[in-house]
């Protein structure tokens, strides 16, 4: 392993606190005002990192070194910036263990997770827009029209013999803004096609999370990336957040986050004319028919719904079953979680899921479920004491105590039923390691509740009839729909939220058709 990430980058955390720099012009710089941000560890709630708490005046300075560097990166040849950041993939990918570490210390999901997915895929991230970008698909180049005769609106002739194309070209500093569920893989899924299409770009990794992306700048300095395309600024949204969104020089905005801050976004952008993305919230359906495959689709929910402690926005959280097998489908999924789903220490192979990520949001978490109680909903935590001897405790409302990682933000997989479509429990974003099944009583039915909230980011449909699944699948109002299968994404395809889970789409081309503007030239 390249010794970049051990020489004078984070001491061992169980020793030290690691201390987060913000990152422009190729430097590392502590924030203006002297200020940190205490960061803790999910897993034993200890203070193990400090965090820039950054402001206007250090995003300027970002913004300023991203826009200084944006002339020349622009004009670099494709091939060249390809290769760059295949470079950059390349040292990521030799230090995946280091980041897996720290990418699992830092958000509480599980080093497994981290390893096979997490890095693994900000690793892919990089390699598939480089890629792209050379001519494994040439569908965002624009198009040539050659017309012999021009004429102007009384049908006179202008000019003849007249060659018009399009061009695609970057916008300009870019404003990347990332959330704390998926850290390093959801920033470079951002930053990867922002550079490729030769925009420089300024970050806001989560203030939960900003660990690995600081790691990251000392690749990007490896990998000879010029100073100033990759900026990171480190901070709470309402300072960092706010002043990159707001900021005259920063014309393309990519958000992944809540969708209360999406809106707030999406208002303070909309004047200052501003191209953005938003990848929102979601509450994601799942259609289960009496006639799936009932094992397959029981395991496979079962996983789906409690996967990264529930925490990534495209896991199932409500599921709905066909009244005919409903109750045999409650009674399966509380055995199968208990035997299937161990929570633990995140760093143990045999945890399927750890801590959630933030004393914040655990509260926020656990609200729901105590709400759950007070209505008199059946709420079951799936936690079987003797398969689970790790678990020290367990509460009122399903938090747990696990030995060794004591003062973690643990909780038990939640299973909710007896409430009504029109709930809290089924219209709002929970987040975490809730689900709730209702039954439903036909196809009509199915589809009018799975289109009935606020949402719209992915589903899934699960039945043995394939004109049934494409029936549905056609009918629900989201962005992405899986039929019997979760979580499995071809970059080539496009990904954006319908409703309230958000505004814009990215994946493939559509990623490089965000980050560059449609220019017309014309040559007579």
């Amino acid at each position: 392993m390249t010794q970049i990430l051990h020489e004078n980058l984070i001491p061992d955390p169980f020793t030290e606190q690691v201390t987060v720099r913000n990152y422009f012009d190729g430097e590392w710089h502590e924030p203006s005002n002297g200020q940190y941000l205490d960061n803790y560890n999910p897993s034993t709630g200890k203070v193990y990192s400090k965090i820039p708490d950054s402001s206007a005046e250090d995003v300027s300075r970002a913004v300023a070194a991203a826009k200084k560097a944006f002339p020349v990166w622009s004009t670099t040849d494709k091939e060249t910036r390809a290769k760059l950041v295949h470079k950059l993939a390349d040292l990521l990918e030799e230090n995946l263990e280091a980041f897996a570490q720290y990418e699992t210390m830092d958000q509480g999901k599980t080093l497994t997770m981290s390893r096979n997915v997490d890095i693994a895929r900000a690793v892919y991230n990089f390699r598939y827009f480089a890629n792209l970008l050379t001519g494994q698909t040439t569908e965002h180049v624009g198009e040539t029209k050659y017309m012999k005769m021009v004429t102007d609106s009384a049908g006179a002739p202008i000019k003849a013999n007249a060659l018009s194309y399009t061009n695609r070209t970057p916008v300009g500093v870019a404003g990347l803004i990332s959330p704390w569920n998926l850290p390093l893989y959801l920033l470079t899924w951002k930053i990867a096609p922002c550079i490729v299409a030769g925009n420089t770009c300024v970050c806001k990794p989560s203030e939960f999370t900003s660990v690995t992306a600081m790691m990251l700048t000392r690749l990007v300095k490896a990998a000879g990336i010029p100073d100033g395309v990759i900026n990171m600024v480190f901070g709470l949204g309402a300072s960092v957040g706010n002043s990159i969104v707001t900021h005259p020089d920063v014309p393309l905005i990519s958000f992944t986050g809540g969708t209360v801050t999406g809106k707030h976004i999406a208002r303070t952008a909309a004047p200052l004319f501003k191209h953005i993305s938003l990848e929102l919230g979601g509450k994601n359906p799942a259609l289960v028919f009496a006639d799936s495959n009932y094992d397959e689709t029981l395991t496979s929910l079962v996983k789906a719904s409690f996967l990264n402690q529930g925490e990534i926005c495209l896991c199932p959280s409500r599921i709905y079953v066909e009244k005919s097998i409903y109750e045999r489908f409650v009674t399966d999924f509380r055995q199968l979680a208990r035997k299937l789903i161990r929570v633990g220490n995140p760093t143990e192979k045999t945890s399927y899921y750890g801590p959630l990520v933030s004393q914040i949001h655990y509260d926020k978490v656990q609200s729901y479920v105590k709400y759950a109680l007070e209505q008199g909903y059946d709420v079951d935590f799936c936690v079987d004491r003797e398969l689970r001897p790790e678990v020290s405790s367990i509460s009122e409302t399903g938090a747990l105590t696990i030995s060794g990682c004591e003062g973690g933000y643990f909780m038990a997989p939640t299973v909710i039923t007896g409430c009504s479509q029109k709930s809290r429990l089924v219209q709002e974003e929970i987040f975490g390691p809730v689900v709730v099944i209702l039954p439903f009583d036909d196809e009509a039915q199915a589809i009018e509740y799975a289109n009935d909230t606020s949402y719209g980011l992915s589903a899934t449909v699960w039945s043995q009839e394939q004109t049934k699944l494409r029936r549905v699948a056609g009918q629900i109002v989201a962005g992405t729909v899986w039929c019997n299968c979760f979580l499995v994404r071809n970059l080539d395809m496009p990904f954006g939220g319908f409703k309230s889970s958000g505004v814009g789409t990215e994946g493939g081309v559509h990623s490089i058709e965000f980050f560059t503007k449609v220019q017309t030239i014309c040559l007579g």
